[in-house]
């Protein structure tokens, strides 16, 4: 008979079980490149339009000026970006940081379509 062996290890002295270490969370990384990168994208996606035979036509001579999508949508939506990227940066779970963050980008890509709208 084997005396070493103890068939009922004591629970307080027994070894931890090995904890995976959580994944790791690059939200707040990922709203600042966003946010730092909508700034050349507005004007790139600015010469963009410039660059259109309408949209220089009607700066130029003022002729053939299509509407497009409002203005105040552009605030808007730029101002819900960095509200997103408030809360992505602060935000207490991870889950809310991730939701900020779409948001944030949703946002973003709105604002750069009401720049294009006016090509």
């Amino acid at each position: 008979m084997n005396v070493s062996a103890n068939p009922d290890p004591d629970p307080d002295t027994a070894p931890a079980p090995a904890m995976t270490p959580a994944p790791a969370d690059h939200t707040r990384l990922a709203a600042v490149l966003a946010g730092v990168l909508f700034v050349p994208g507005a004007a790139g996606t600015g010469l963009l339009t410039l660059a259109s035979e309408g949209a220089s036509r009607c700066l130029t001579y003022g002729e053939q000026c299509a509407p497009g999508l409002p203005w105040w949508l552009f605030g808007w939506s730029a101002g819900l970006g960095g509200g997103a990227l408030l809360l992505a940066l602060a935000g207490p779970a991870v889950r809310i940081r991730q939701a900020a963050l779409a948001v944030q980008v949703l946002a973003e890509c709105f604002a750069l379509l009401v720049i294009l709208s006016h090509a």
